[in-house]
């Protein structure tokens, strides 16, 4: 009997593939790390061919660890929203993936917002941002109109990796809301805001549901990877629906904190709440949307600290993650007055502004290394604050929430979460994206009756809750937090101007 489910999430630093029973236990996994370039400043692309390889390695890999304990049922994908791989007439990549955190498309967001900002929020239930597919587009068309003519395909990250399976072309209402070029109203590609960038309707593909099966696994992709030809493959979502979704955000007044590349914070809703400072998806689970605030650096700027200032050649880096964390662990709370603002490329909730730069604040002799980590930690955790606020600003809120990705690995770390946020804290048996896509692989082959029944096999290990004492104390660090990033956000521009030559 077919009873295994797999789920492949195309992260911006790695690609994982998870092996699933339908009770919800995690038989086997693999990942890939990934290579991101920056040929400029903000600028952050991948080829879209090494996640083919990171698939290519990862199943065969996660199978293996498999064997024996049943054969695959369905497949399914999630990957970051906004990235796009654009073909051309003969199915030829035309240039490098931007991704979802890129920044070159600064001066395109300017130009669509003061065109049609208020137009734009109404059809796309979102404002105009550089990680956003619509201006990274209308940049594609500016710098390099060959490209931009010869594009006769455009897919979602998540749907290309899947094509290399079926061969088929669609997309998700989720993925299609995230380029900004969808009519949230109507569920269908939008002539008008495609018509504000002069991007043709027929390269979009059409949009089904994120449990279709829109194929099956062809010969030549069975023999890349070792899955068995003809396994129903299933359309899938973005990795931040389907995160939310396992870790069973399926029910309203539930929120989820991801501590990854990015960090967000998410919250169901029954209707979209179009605002210029949150960001609204249709959700997995029916007739609801989420609603996320987001900051753009969390696991992305530990690392950046890790092999910046405290990684040697050759030392192990999970070692290295380790020995930081037992440093800032002897660290009181507050870091003595050290603050740290985690804008290494601009930020998103609620500042939405591209020329914001990190910071350390209040540096002083008797600071030691143990509290630029602890700082670190604390100021991504105001910066989360920042978000919460932000959704609480539209009339949503939550007192638990399940808390996700790498940094989740941290004690210390998810215990400043909690008392940062002043929220009860759960941790699920399995937080990635992967196994959330696994999941919804179930419900579109039919081994869970729908998207309630497949939640019932997500399990919570672990409870916190926030301490009283530092939560107030906290609650006087966040007030100087915001302080410091109004004090320094002209200056930050200026430095912009300065780098510029201007």
């Amino acid at each position: 009997m077919a009873d295994l489910l797999v789920g492949i999430d195309l992260g911006a630093g790695s690609l994982k593939t998870s092996v699933i029973r339908a009770d919800g236990t995690l038989v086997a996994e693999a990942s890939a790390t990934l290579t991101t370039s920056a040929p400029a400043a903000g600028w952050s692309e991948q080829d879209p061919h090494d996640w083919w390889r990171a698939v290519c390695e990862t199943v065969p890999r996660a199978l293996a660890a498999a064997a024996g304990a049943g054969t695959v049922a369905g497949i399914s994908f999630s990957a970051g929203a906004h990235t796009q791989v654009l073909e051309d007439a003969d199915g030829r990549i035309i240039r490098p993936a931007i991704l979802w955190n890129d920044q070159r498309a600064g001066a395109e967001t300017r130009d669509l917002r003061a065109q049609a900002d208020a137009r734009i929020l109404e059809i796309g239930a979102n404002r105009a941002n550089p990680t956003w597919t619509l201006p990274q587009m209308l940049w594609l068309r500016r710098h390099e109109p060959d490209a931009f003519a010869r594009v006769r395909r455009l897919y979602l990250a998540k749907d290309w990796l899947r094509a290399q399976l079926t061969g088929t072309w669609e997309t998700d209402l989720i993925d299609a809301v995230g380029t900004l070029m969808a009519d949230t109203r109507t569920g269908t590609w939008s002539e008008d805001l495609c018509g504000m960038i002069g991007w043709p309707l027929d390269t979009l593909p059409p949009i089904v549901a994120s449990k279709a099966v829109v194929g099956r696994v062809t010969a030549a992709a069975a023999r890349a990877t070792g899955l068995a030809e003809g396994t129903p493959v299933v359309c899938g979502t973005s990795d931040t629906a389907a995160e939310t979704y396992g870790v069973g955000m399926t029910c309203e007044g539930l929120g989820v904190i991801k501590l990854a590349t990015a960090a967000t914070v998410s919250v169901l809703s029954r209707h979209p709440r179009p605002d210029f400072k949150v960001i609204n998806y249709p959700h997995v689970m029916p007739d609801h949307w989420y609603v996320i605030a987001a900051t753009n650096s969390c696991a992305s700027a530990h690392k950046w600290l890790r092999d910046t200032f405290f990684r040697r050649d050759g030392e192990d880096g999970a070692s290295v993650f380790s020995q930081m964390d037992r440093l800032a662990g002897a660290v009181a709370p507050g870091a003595e007055g050290l603050f740290f603002h985690p804008y290494l490329n601009g930020e998103r909730s609620p500042h939405w502004d591209p020329l914001l730069r990190a910071d350390y604040v209040g540096i002083g002799f008797n600071h030691g290394a143990g509290h630029f980590v602890r700082a670190l930690y604390e100021g991504i955790s105001y910066s989360l604050r920042d978000c919460l606020l932000a959704l609480r600003g539209q009339g949503l809120d939550f007192t638990t929430a399940r808390l996700t990705g790498g940094g989740a690995k941290s004690a210390l770390w998810r215990q400043i979460v909690a008392d940062v946020l002043n929220v009860e804290v759960e941790i699920p048996a399995v937080a990635d994206a992967s196994f959330g896509a696994a999941l919804l692989a179930g419900v579109g082959v039919g081994i869970y009756a729908d998207e309630h029944d497949a939640a019932r096999a997500i399990k919570v290990v672990s409870r916190l809750v926030p301490d009283p004492e530092r939560a107030a104390l906290y609650t006087r660090g966040h007030g100087i937090y915001g302080e410091i990033q109004a004090a320094l956000a002209p200056v930050n521009h200026r430095i912009h101007d300065f780098v510029s030559g201007r």
